[in-house]
């Protein structure tokens, strides 16, 4: 088969276009190749091929080249697709250049999938030697809709209401249709489009004037394929509301004391019955180190593939032959499940032990099915890593695999031995691989039943992994370990979050396409439709914490420009490093921190070191050191002298992190500006003008000096990633939010969170919910935050500004803030622009004082202040009971329908 491929696209001087095509026949059979093509103007290029006689699809994309290098691509995720006729020996196609469009979200698989999906159709092969097949792109069709083309000629209905030619839905909003050009008399004239898909009644016509056809020369016995722009039709932008809630945190009658993803499944259906379209949750994957409370920290994951074995939803599973202990864990359930809180060492300890002697009993059988053996060959490239690292965790009693006798190195083909049949620790291996098989076909089943039922599922992709996970064992080269990842300060937590996960080597991750997150993602897009992108600002830059800090305040952006001796003092500050880089502590900065302890702190902690100041000593010169000390002091009581009381470490802690600069982690001849450093007593100590001239230089430093800068580091990430799969992408760009992160969302097309009480406008005391950028997400808060009904009570002031300024009422704020009021605050967030309006059960719940939770403050999810707070929120009423509850959900299905989401 002869195919020619034409494309206008004006190149400079020294590039050239390929083509990239891969050949699909109708055995399944894919064949690739890629080719230069021609030019004799720079604008116009062509190439000529031969192809196999093979019935099927042609899928191919042009990319723009100077020499070997690629400059420029299409658009990755819709790649020009031609269906092929049987019998077809000449092909022709005219091609445009695909670009990101304005509306690309409507091209992920959220709404290919579910919001309005369409099934792909077969094309109808029209009569006659020379046939035009015409494509566009039309994302617009509603689902209850199908698209269709009327003109001036009999191919084309004749412009008379019946006669309209139905599209084929080829895939991914694109559309094609047949025309028989020996029939065509005069000038072609025609418009698209839509019909009711059950009825065939005409129901939007595009918005523009009739479309006129340049006939392209075709030849007798050849088909040619023409692009034409795409239809856009007279739509509201579409809008949705959701709910979020971690997986952990739903009950039903059937759970285990914790949710589980037959809870997921259940609460799709109250999510579909209220007319809501999302249901986003909390990260799922294992975060199994200690077995203890500690590992109920969701963001922690020892595995950024596996999920938690907890959310096995075991009512799906056969049951336990032997009576008695089935019986016993049926009433270990009912106990465990009427609990109002998470007890995460009881429900894990009790379920993982149900899960071996189910193993015990069902692996012989479930080993030998087709659907397992597909399941281990397609993921056993993490699935045995994990699974070994697994075993050596709870053999060594540690995930520090440092501290690992054996394999504290991985090594692929000692993994194989341990996985060989007959030794024990085969076993083990097999045992959790059972379990993340179990795991997957329940999650994929509450995917597609989701998709079913037109809701997507929201994943959450944390920005780090735990320094003791299986990512840094299999593929150390990724990560700095050298470094902890946080956040600098903000409302939430005034000495910033250290987060303790290792930093990534991006110069690494470049290398190789950063493959190592483009499978991660795709990993996630079996399951998700969406995702949202924890702490999207780390891609720009991530805040790096030295190891031998505690707090998040000596921490640097990484990568980022440091300063100079000479730049520094260009700001009219005279540098005086001992003053500047190291710990300033003098007499009035002791009592005023330690009071009373202040004798003790100095016969203890510091000595003298000239001119009136002090230094700590060399035991409790690090924050670590301190947090060792005090760890020692309260395990073990010394009657020679007093323990450490918390108050004496903060205060120690404090100290150690007032300096006005900090070095550069690789040339210690270039410093950062601490960061927050004009709230501290190192700051205080400044003349008036050596202050303002640390401000201009800080506030230079953290919101000018690096926003080019940083917007190129994103755009080395981001695109590839955005583009690996069809996710909806969603960015939590919350925080420290510099000038290019809105740059790069709307380069992008990625959605934005836009919080009220979080206004990104600094002078804005709370966000101008009309003024939300349509592709955004609105929330009313998120787990790290208060629910609004504890917002409302943690600070009375603001909640009185909010009422007055933000909601426009009148007259003192009501406490605790009644259900009509949570009610006004949850409209005006659905009026909204943003295209997504997703919030927590707690506030859908807070407008009804009836069914509302008494306690906000238990409704809490997160305290970031708090790096070992306990993650144990459930609702208080099970899925069953919402389900059941017609009139809150009628009101709810009202108010999402009124306002049109």
């Amino acid at each position: 088969m002869k195919a020619c491929f034409e494309i206008h696209y004006r190149t400079q001087w020294g590039e050239h276009l390929e083509l990239q095509l891969r050949q699909t026949a109708e055995d399944g059979k894919t064949t690739q190749r890629t080719t230069a093509l021609d030019t004799i103007d720079g604008e116009v290029w062509r190439t000529e091929l031969t192809l196999p006689n093979a019935v099927g699809r042609l899928h191919y994309s042009y990319r723009v080249m100077e020499g070997r290098e690629c400059k420029r691509e299409e658009w990755s995720l819709t790649p020009h697709t031609l269906v092929v006729a049987a019998g077809t020996t000449r092909i022709a196609a005219t091609d445009q250049w695909r670009v990101l469009p304005d509306d690309a979200y409507r091209y992920t698989s959220s709404f290919t999938e579910a919001f309005a999906a369409h099934p792909v159709t077969t094309m109808p092969t029209p009569e006659g030697k020379k046939q035009l097949v015409i494509h566009l792109f039309a994302p617009e069709v509603p689902a209850d809709q199908t698209l269709a083309v009327l003109g001036n000629q009999e191919g084309l209905g004749n412009w008379q209401s019946g006669r309209e030619v139905r599209l084929a839905h080829i895939g991914l909003n694109e559309w094609a249709f047949a025309l028989n050009l020996d029939s065509v008399q005069g000038a072609v004239e025609y418009k698209f489009l839509t019909l009711d898909a059950a009825t065939g009644e005409q129901r939007l016509w595009e918005m523009r004037d009739n479309r006129i056809l340049v006939l392209p020369a075709v030849e007798q016995g050849m088909t040619h394929y023409l692009q034409d722009p795409p239809a856009y039709f007279p739509v509201t932008p579409w809008r949705g509301a959701g709910c979020v809630i971690p997986v952990f945190s739903l009950r039903t009658e059937h759970t285990y004391g914790v949710g589980d993803f037959g809870a997921l499944r259940k609460m799709i259906d109250w999510v579909a019955l209220t007319g809501q379209r999302v249901l986003q949750i909390l990260p799922i994957n294992d975060t199994t180190i200690t077995n203890r409370w500690t590992d109920s920290y969701p963001y922690n994951s020892i595995s950024i593939y596996a999920f938690h074995p907890m959310y096995v939803d075991l009512s799906q599973l056969p049951v336990l032959k032997d009576a008695s202990l089935a019986r016993h864990y049926e009433e270990l359930r009912v106990e465990l499940n009427a609990l109002s809180q998470v007890d995460y060492e009881r429900v894990n300890e009790a379920k993982r032990a149900y899960l071996r002697l189910l193993f015990k009993q069902e692996w012989p059988r479930t080993l030998g099915t087709k659907n397992y053996k597909e399941f281990y060959q397609q993921n056993q490239d993490w699935l045995v890593p994990y699974a070994a690292f697994s075993y050596l965790r709870d053999t060594y009693g540690t995930p520090d695999f440092r501290q690992w006798k054996t394999l504290s190195e991985y090594d692929a083909d000692s993994v194989a031995l341990l996985c060989k049949k007959g030794r024990k620790s085969a076993g083990e291996i097999n045992f959790y691989c059972y379990v993340q098989y179990l795991l997957h076909v329940q999650l994929s089943a509450a995917s597609q039943y989701a998709r079913s039922r037109g809701v997507v599922i929201k994943g959450d992709i944390p920005i780090g992994i735990s320094r003791n996970s299986v990512e840094a064992w299999v593929e150390p080269h990724y990560f700095n370990m050298n470094g902890q990842a946080g956040a600098p300060p903000d409302p939430f937590s005034a000495n910033g979050q250290n987060w303790g996960f290792p930093t990534y080597n991006w110069d690494a991750m470049l290398c190789d396409g950063c493959q190592w997150w483009v499978r991660r993602f795709r990993k996630m897009a079996e399951y998700f439709d969406a995702y949202r992108i924890d702490h999207v600002l780390g891609f720009f830059r991530i805040w790096e914490i030295p190891l031998h800090s505690v707090h998040g305040l000596l921490g640097q952006f990484s990568p980022a420009l440091p300063m100079t001796v000479e730049e520094i003092e260009s700001y009219g500050l005279p540098w005086r490093e001992s003053d500047y880089t190291t710990p300033y502590i003098d007499d009035h900065i002791l009592l005023d921190i330690f009071g009373d302890q202040t004798a003790e702190v100095r016969r203890r902690y510091i000595e003298t070191c000239g001119n009136g100041r002090y230094c700590l000593r060399s035991d409790y010169d690090t924050q670590r050191k301190v947090e060792a000390a005090f760890a020692a002091d309260n395990a073990t009581p010394r009657a020679d002298q007093p323990r450490m009381s918390e108050a004496v470490r903060d205060g120690l802690y404090a100290l150690l992190s007032n300096v006005l600069f900090v070095r550069d982690r690789k040339n210690a001849y270039t410093y950062h500006p601490r960061i927050a450093a004009m709230d501290d007593y190192v700051f205080q100590q400044l003349s008036y003008s050596h202050k303002e001239a640390f401000r201009r230089l800080h506030d230079d430093y953290y919101y000018r000096r690096h926003n080019q800068f940083w917007y190129a580091e994103a755009m080395k990430k981001l695109p590839v990633l955005a583009q690996a799969t069809r996710m909806l992408v969603c960015a939590e760009d919350l925080g420290m939010v510099p000038a290019c992160v809105p740059w790069v969302m709307e380069e992008l097309k990625v959605l934005t969170l836009e919080i009220q009480s979080m206004p990104k406008n600094p002078s804005y005391a709370f966000g101008h919910l009309w003024e939300n950028p349509y592709r955004s997400v609105a929330t009313i808060s998120t787990h790290d935050m208060a629910t609004l009904r504890g917002w409302w009570d943690e600070d009375r002031e603001i909640a009185r500004q909010f009422y007055n300024d933000a909601l426009y009422l009148d007259g003192a704020a009501p406490h605790p803030m009644p259900g009509w009021l949570a009610e006004q605050v949850i409209v005006r967030h659905l009026e909204c622009p943003s295209m997504l309006c997703l919030l927590s059960l707690q506030d859908w719940l807070s407008m009804d004082e009836q069914r509302r939770y008494p306690d906000p403050a238990a409704e809490r999810i997160n305290v970031p202040a708090n790096p070992r707070h306990y993650w144990r929120y459930r609702m208080h009423v099970t899925v069953e009971q919402l389900l059941a509850d017609t009139e809150f959900n009628d009101k709810l299905a009202s108010l999402i329908k009124k306002y049109r989401r």
